[in-house]
């Protein structure tokens, strides 16, 4: 396994890491999963992610479990949880000091651990000042309650805004983003956060990775039936993926599967291993039904030096994609 720094932080984490959104607690039984966690911590695998909005609470809850009956060493594991959508109330959504501070707490109950490595705001939140966000986040590192605390799926904007009223008020200001990156999705990766990456230091634990699956092959030819597509509540991602845009896609991965197969390795490794290939990604969040489809992601570390310049280029031609820089 490969480690690398989240960001300018001092903390490592694993070039791949597991996270249990939709699989656990919906996908797969609690067995599957511990199975699942097992084979990642065995493997190197460090970091480990949730989000209280991840079947409602239940994923913490079965990673809390898990955590436990294997009594790892506290120290040699990171694990996460995001706040945003804790409920349908009022203050169980979005990102007040009220929400920010329950929802930590009881992710603590949840996953059985003193402190949370890594604590996300899942969301921008509109109705709520950021100032109000950042200090309820400084409240808890200045608590012990979390160590490190970062953004998802924020503007390069809203970042730097939260970053300058943390540190034009002594606060501990956000130095990580979790984004959606993948060879479909990538120009707010390579183009918008651009500058932060080198300005402020930003960490990234990219989600997404396969493209909510598109880059495993599995809807190159027919819709498989045990698919995510048609879990419960998962309409509006099947809707996205059949789409116009979905099926141009669909096209481009046969393309990119050809020339996997070319490389002697398969697409959803090919696809990890792009991701990783990038060096403002700090860890790349894979999840999985299946041991062995963990397995087969942990082989995508053998892939990355097999992306020469040439293969790039071709992938590239593949993709037709790259954002074009801007000259201002």
């Amino acid at each position: 396994m490969e480690y690398r720094r989240l960001g300018k932080s001092g903390l490592q984490v694993s070039a791949l890491s597991f996270g249990s959104w939709v699989t656990f607690a919906h996908q797969i039984d609690d067995s599957i999963a511990e199975q699942c966690m097992v084979t990642a911590y065995d493997n190197g695998i460090n970091f480990f992610d949730n989000a209280e909005a991840y079947s409602s609470g239940k994923s913490e809850i079965v990673m809390g479990n898990i955590l436990k009956k294997m009594n790892w060493d506290r120290t040699s594991y990171v694990v996460s949880s995001k706040v945003f959508w804790g409920g349908k109330l009022p203050n169980q959504i979005g990102l007040s000091r009220k929400h920010v501070i329950e929802a930590c707490n009881a992710a603590l109950k949840r996953l059985q651990v003193d402190y949370l490595d890594l604590y996300f705001c899942h969301r921008p939140d509109k109705d709520t000042p950021i100032e109000e966000t950042v200090r309820a986040m400084d409240t808890l590192i200045r608590q012990g309650k979390i160590l490190y605390w970062g953004t998802s799926e924020w503007s390069a904007q809203e970042i730097m805004q939260a970053y300058g009223i943390a540190r034009e008020h002594n606060l501990t200001p956000p130095t990580m983003e979790q984004p959606q990156y993948n060879m479909f999705h990538r120009e707010r990766f390579e183009k918008e956060f651009k500058r932060l990456y080198s300005e402020i230091g930003l960490g990234t634990t990219i989600w997404s990775p396969l493209a909510s699956g598109l880059l495993t092959g599995k809807y190159n030819n027919e819709m498989p039936d045990n698919t995510r597509l048609n879990l419960p509540n998962m309409e509006w991602l099947k809707e996205r993926l059949l789409g116009e845009e979905g099926k141009h896609n669909i096209e481009k991965a046969r393309k990119l599967t050809i020339l996997a197969q070319d490389l002697g390795t398969n697409l959803p490794r090919l696809g990890l291993a792009w991701c990783m290939k990038n060096p403002n990604v700090s860890t790349v969040i894979t999840g999985a039904s299946k041991v062995e489809q963990l397995k087969d992601n942990l082989q995508a570390l053998e892939v990355v030096p097999k992306l020469t310049e040439e293969v790039i280029a071709k992938i590239e031609t593949i993709l037709m994609n790259k954002p074009v820089e801007s000259m201002f």
